[in-house]
């Protein structure tokens, strides 16, 4: 059996489509449908059928998957096999939330380059809802996230640690803005965010919801050093891991509001499949976070 047809079939499923896949491993449409053609020769049974205008999995399909996983599972477990037991290698993809990519894994990556540097390593940056479709996709070996809610059995999370969130402005910003305790207020104000679905925003917009307080409009700048140097600017007010502002708050450049938002932290965890062969260099990995984010 070709395991190539097999990694086709796998992408198909993950990228919802024989276009999306042909994209995704760089070839035709053609060759997509060739290697289910082919796929489907050797099982002796048909892997997709044509509902309306989509193609979905037949229930044979559905069956064989955990078997075709298996297989695939397998063959990682034999490249790493006959590895020297010091030798490190092979390709690690983990995805993450900016923030902790940029305050929080440094010193997790310095020491991982420095016991695995054969390692090919890719890291994104990406939000949380992000990088839980991405483990979801299969498209990834590692996820690091803040919390956002209960995996499917089929996976594994393990917490990491707590950080406080603050709200936080210009020290330039009107007093009279001060107060977000009050209920019922109007205010000529932005709400600074990295992310349009960034966990904190929700947070706080829901916070800002049960006290009928009404901000002006949101900025949305596309990353948390951003987001920083716009509250700095006094552009708006913000609600961020305190981590990334500790410094700012610290020399006097930002400020902390008074407020009473119940959720005043949030939780990182780190997940991935239960099936997923747990590689050397994903061992280190996790092994590192345990001990640098714990």
């Amino acid at each position: 059996m070709d395991l190539k047809t097999i990694k086709t079939f796998k992408t198909i499923i993950n990228e919802n489509g024989f276009v999306n896949a042909s994209y995704k491993l760089g070839c035709t449409q053609s060759t997509v449908t060739f290697h289910i053609q082919q796929l489907e020769q050797e099982l002796g049974m048909k892997l997709f059928e044509k509902i309306g205008r989509k193609m979905v999995l037949t229930q044979d399909a559905k069956d064989i998957m955990p078997l075709l996983d298996d297989i695939l599972l397998s063959l990682e477990q034999i490249k790493d096999y006959k590895k020297d037991s010091n030798e490190i290698t092979g390709k690690l993809r983990i995805a993450m939330p900016e923030t902790l990519l940029i305050y929080k894994m440094q010193e997790v990556l310095k020491e991982f380059k420095l016991k695995a540097p054969n390692v090919e390593l890719s890291i994104q940056g990406m939000n949380c809802y992000e990088v839980r479709q991405q483990l979801l996709k299969g498209n990834i070996d590692l996820g690091i996230h803040y919390d956002v809610g209960k995996y499917i059995d089929t996976f594994i999370s393990n917490r990491l640690n707590n950080f406080k969130l603050t709200l936080v402005a210009s020290p330039n910003l009107s007093k009279k803005y001060f107060n977000f305790v009050m209920n019922n207020q109007v205010k000529p104000l932005s709400i600074v965010s990295n992310h349009p679905r960034a966990l904190y925003k929700e947070y706080f917009l829901k916070y800002l919801n049960s006290k009928q307080i009404i901000l002006q409009n949101t900025l949305e700048v596309g990353s948390i050093e951003a987001t920083k140097q716009s509250i700095l600017s006094n552009l708006g007010i913000a609600y961020v891991p305190e981590f990334t502002v500790e410094n700012e708050i610290k020399n006097g450049d930002l400020i902390e509001l008074e407020h009473e938002i119940e959720d005043t932290s949030v939780n990182a965890i780190y997940v991935y499949h239960k099936n997923k062969y747990i590689t050397k260099a994903m061992s280190l990995f996790i092994k590192l976070l345990q001990k640098k984010l714990k």
